[in-house]
């Protein structure tokens, strides 16, 4: 059974919100979008007919990438997107997305995105392309949620939560369990729940989500509406987050910035025996991720 035909609508909002305890603006793990009346995506040109499929036409457009001909590339990979590779549809919908190799225009991308949400058959899916499909679910949510200023795409919260839920559930994504998390956190589109968001950001971070890893280590930290606190594991988090925030480049670290300040924070109000149960949890941690 095809996706269309169970999931009726999704959206997901890429909207900051402030730190529990300290009142430090947060960014929202962002990710794209699906509306099931897409037209086919890659319509803005007529392919090339020169592949004997499109299964042929996907390998002449990795090949095209990786020796540098990328307008041969891009070509290639409009035809095998029209035939229903899911991989070429995602690569051009990154590709607009991020304006890299092609004007930005996130319209195009929402097109691209929704192709692979609309085509995925869940009894049929190859497994090799699930995070692919599981990005795009993702990604169709954030454009659900924020809506695509001066296009048909209006903000549809309902149907973001519906795709965040399913990519969160049926793939164990972490963006999507993270954004999942920062709507209940937050409360603006669904009932606020922070038990549900401690829960959904313990998933993700458990994969090595670092904005996920801060925000949980933050909540446990200080303890929040029904969360208990447990300032060492919340403070191992906080810890995890931070190391892997330094090791980012000038531009990503000034972005994370954030993560840096709330375990500055914590801290700097952390016990001695906070930071000695805090290093026991980390030992046992790594020794579970090696």
């Amino acid at each position: 059974m095809r996706m269309s035909r169970r999931i009726t609508s999704i959206l997901v909002p890429a909207i900051a919100m402030s730190a529990i305890a300290g009142g430090i603006s947060l960014p929202v793990r962002s990710a794209l979008a699906f509306d099931g009346t897409a037209e086919v995506a890659g319509a803005d040109k007529t392919p090339l007919k020169i592949f004997k499929n499109p299964e042929a036409a996907l390998r002449a457009g990795l090949e095209g990438f990786k020796s540098g001909d990328v307008h041969s590339a891009i070509e290639a990979m409009k035809y095998a997107a029209a035939g229903g590779e899911s991989l070429a549809a995602w690569k051009l919908g990154k590709m607009y997305a991020d304006g890299d190799g092609l004007p930005r225009d996130d319209l195009k991308a929402y097109e691209y995105y929704s192709q692979i949400v609309e085509n995925y058959d869940e009894d049929t899916a190859d497994p090799h392309i699930l995070p692919v499909v599981s990005s795009a679910f993702v990604a169709v949510g954030v454009y659900d949620l924020n809506g695509i200023p001066n296009s048909r795409v209006k903000p549809d919260p309902q149907r973001a939560i519906d795709m965040f839920r399913y990519a969160a559930t049926n793939f164990g994504d972490p963006n999507a369990q993270y954004n999942l998390a920062h709507l209940y956190l937050d409360g603006t589109v669904v009932t606020k729940d922070v038990r549900q968001a401690t829960r959904w950001f313990y998933l993700a971070a458990e994969k090595g989500h670092v904005e996920s890893q801060a925000l949980l280590g933050q909540l446990l930290f200080t303890g929040h509406d029904g969360v208990k606190r447990q300032r060492g594991l919340g403070l191992m988090w906080l810890t995890l987050a931070r190391d892997a925030t330094l090791q980012l480049g000038p531009a990503q670290l000034k972005k994370n910035q954030w993560i840096v300040d709330l375990y500055d924070k914590a801290a700097a109000a952390a016990t001695d025996s906070d930071k000695q149960i805090a290093a026991v949890y980390a030992g046992d941690y790594k020794k579970k991720r090696n």
